[in-house]
């Protein structure tokens, strides 16, 4: 039945969703759970294509969605998509026991080892067709015995955190008691992060994409300032320089955490601590003391996209500084601490008139820099920006809230880090969840989806999932004090 069809039926739920809510801001654990559920037989029954997914959906079903493509047999590796369902579902199979999550997150487990590259990340997205599958080398392939990659793409991306995502996946499932004999997951897995580990440079830092290992002879210099640089795109190649666009070693740096806190291999710390090196390099000298989105080997900014000109960046520098602080945390290395304080100085006086922070500021002189809409040519004029990017960030409260850790004690944060241990604390999730939940329940159709507009759209269905599964696992481990809190 098309979901169209649902609409009477939907519309007389949700005002009974409507009236409940009123009534019982604390909904019944078990109402949301299988709402959860719903969500999840949703997915695995209708959306998912080798048990992965795309990041949305048309409304009648007809096609999945991902950034730059559409088509019915279409998975995405970039967020939201197979990885960050998968890890949802990972979630609630842990805050439940329910095996239904479980069922649903090896499925997409598995789709991302069908689609694995012979140089062990992952591309933006895949698509189940014969054109795709001699499009690309994949990993599996090259088990079989189909070695060499021609002229078949390989390349992996850690660009908008597709590899990593796919890889804390991974990670995640072969740390699960029910998955220990799956030898074909632990070899995925332990071949991805072997690549991925290969991939980093003797400076610690990271390409946008890799095919193989780095190139151990590639020196390591501390950040500087070119002698001058083009105005104008160069349309140069970019892709292999050191890359922190989009948060992209600070996102690996939070996977390799994960996994030796998981599986305590020092090499996954060691290479988390080298990326912290490079950040400490990295850091550009006054008179400004941030990060810029991409390096050349000289460690210099450089252009990337027609839209990204070398610079000092007010969200890469966010990004790094949230890394180094987690690696602090992770540590106690204080040195990954001391590029903070200039930095923050820097954002200090580096605020435009209305609060926010450029993304682009000139190398040196620190003005903000723009583009023009259609044209792209950079100016300091921000009177005609193109729409697709964020040209100006609001970075106000995350300088807050870094600035509010930093004077707490790192036994405090790694405490934090463990979650909580008492009936009390764990209410108190469960409460502040329950919003959330309750508007979940309301806008849930009959089906078990969500509608954004007249899409199905994986990142709703995340948002909505997360905040059950924080409900239903506080409502369980919050005991006697939850309930006494519902009556």
């Amino acid at each position: 039945m098309k979901a169209k069809a649902l609409l009477p039926t939907a519309i007389a739920l949700l005002a009974t969703a409507a009236t409940a809510t009123a009534a019982d801001p604390l909904p019944d654990p078990t109402a949301v759970l299988a709402a959860m559920k719903k969500a999840t037989s949703f997915c695995t029954e209708k959306l998912a294509v080798h048990g992965g997914y795309a990041s949305g959906w048309t409304q009648d079903l007809s096609a999945g969605i991902s950034e730059h493509n559409k088509s019915k047999t279409l998975i995405s590796i970039q967020p939201p998509g197979t990885t960050t369902l998968g890890l949802t579902f990972v979630k609630a199979y842990q805050a439940t026991g329910d095996t239904q999550f479980l069922d649903a997150a090896r499925g997409a487990g598995k789709a991302l080892i069908e689609c694995q590259l012979s140089s062990g990340g992952w591309y933006s997205d895949f698509d189940f067709t014969e054109k795709w599958l001699t499009k690309f080398h994949l990993h599996q392939q090259a088990l079989a015995g189909d070695k060499d990659p021609g002229k078949r793409d390989h390349r992996s991306t850690l660009d908008d955190n597709k590899t990593q995502s796919a890889l804390l996946l991974l990670l995640e499932l072969v740390h699960l008691p029910e998955c220990k004999d799956d030898t074909i997951l632990r070899e995925a897995f332990k071949f991805g992060m072997d690549a991925l580990l290969a991939a980093q440079y003797p400076n610690g830092g990271w390409p946008q994409q890799f095919s193989g290992p780095a190139d151990p002879a590639t020196p390591v210099k501390k950040a500087a300032y070119p002698k001058a640089w083009p105005r104008e795109f160069p349309k140069a190649k970019y892709d292999h320089f050191y890359t922190l666009n989009d948060g992209n070693i600070e996102r690996i740096v939070s996977l390799l955490l994960r996994a030796h806190e998981l599986s305590k291999d020092e090499r996954y710390l060691n290479a988390a601590k080298k990326a912290g090196d490079f950040f400490i390099l990295a850091q550009m000298p006054e008179p400004q003391p941030g990060w810029a989105q991409q390096y050349n080997f000289d460690m210099e900014p450089v252009w990337a996209r027609k839209f990204e000109p070398p610079c000092v960046s007010g969200g890469e520098s966010m990004d790094t500084m949230k890394a180094l602080h987690d690696l602090w945390v992770y540590t106690g290395d204080d040195k990954f601490l001391k590029p903070i304080p200039a930095a923050l100085a820097w954002y200090d006086r580096s605020a435009l008139p209305d609060g926010t922070y450029a993304r682009f500021y000139e190398l040196q002189t620190n003005k903000p820099l723009f583009f023009t809409k259609d044209t792209y040519i950079l100016t300091y004029d921000d009177s005609n920006l193109p729409t697709h990017y964020g040209f100006k960030l609001n970075v106000a409260k995350d300088l807050k809230g870094l600035r509010a850790l930093m004077q707490k004690p790192r036994e405090e944060l790694l405490a934090a880090r463990s979650g909580p241990t008492q009936e009390k604390s764990w209410t108190s999730k469960a409460k502040g969840a329950a919003g959330k939940v309750n508007i979940a329940l309301k806008e849930q159709q009959p089906e078990g989806y969500w509608l954004s507009g007249d899409t199905i759209d994986a990142g709703d269905m995340v948002k909505h999932l997360n905040a059950m599964i924080t409900y239903v696992e506080g409502a369980r481990k919050g005991g006697e004090t939850f309930a006494k809190l519902r009556q």
